[in-house]
């Protein structure tokens, strides 16, 4: 339930390593634009292939079909250009930093950046210096960053959404968990179209204003 006034919470489990999560991202931000106080959508931690599940390759059947048959039909559709990445990293250090730009306010940015740079530039997401380069391009300090990383002082946070996940039943991203104010809750899974992720908000407002009529 949200806590901030919002007669809505969308909690939204993504994963950077995940092209249908950057897929979403401009769905979430239209809706939040339209919505406006009277939705929050936040960004929570999964990690698809934590140590030591071994990671994807990245020239490997699996990915070739799957972005050949989904991915680029849908980044097409939504006017997205993806490419299909040369490497397949680690995604544990790109959350954490996450959580730091949330508490140095320039989240939006941040996010925007490391998905860009991996889905469209090709980037190691898992590598500290590129992670710097993406906070000093969102306007974080690159030091304090990159110290917050080496010290794990975010693993906590990313362990957490980790683990609220499982508990929800989530197994796969993007996830969204639509919450109303009366406690009403929608769940979704998938890089959806706009219209349907609207109805579920849509359906999670009109049940909070029916509890609280008189």
């Amino acid at each position: 339930m949200s806590t901030s006034g919002a007669s809505v919470r969308v909690d939204v489990w993504s994963d950077y390593v995940c092209p249908f999560c950057y897929l979403e991202l401009p769905v979430l931000d239209r809706l939040q634009a339209e919505f406006g106080r009277e939705l929050e959508v936040h960004w929570r931690a999964y990690e698809l292939r934590p140590a030591p599940v071994p990671t994807l390759d990245p020239a490997g059947e699996y990915l070739r079909t799957t972005w050949a048959r989904a991915v680029y039909p849908m980044a097409e559709q939504r006017g997205m250009t993806l490419k299909l990445p040369p490497v397949q990293p680690r995604s544990r250090l790109a959350l954490e930093a996450a959580e730091f730009a949330k508490d140095a306010g320039v989240f939006p940015a941040f996010h925007q950046g490391v998905f860009r740079a991996f889905f469209e530039e090709g980037r190691d997401i898992g590598d500290l210096r590129v992670l710097g380069d993406i906070a000093e391009a969102s306007g974080l300090d690159r030091q304090a960053l990159l110290g917050a990383l080496k010290s794990g002082s975010y693993t906590g946070r990313v362990v957490f959404d980790q683990e609220a996940a499982q508990r929800l039943g989530i197994r796969g991203v993007p996830a969204l968990r639509i919450v109303g104010a009366d406690g009403h809750v929608v769940q979704l899974s998938g890089a959806l179209p706009e219209e349907q992720v609207r109805e579920a908000i849509a359906r999670a407002r009109s049940e909070a204003s029916h509890a609280m009529a008189p």
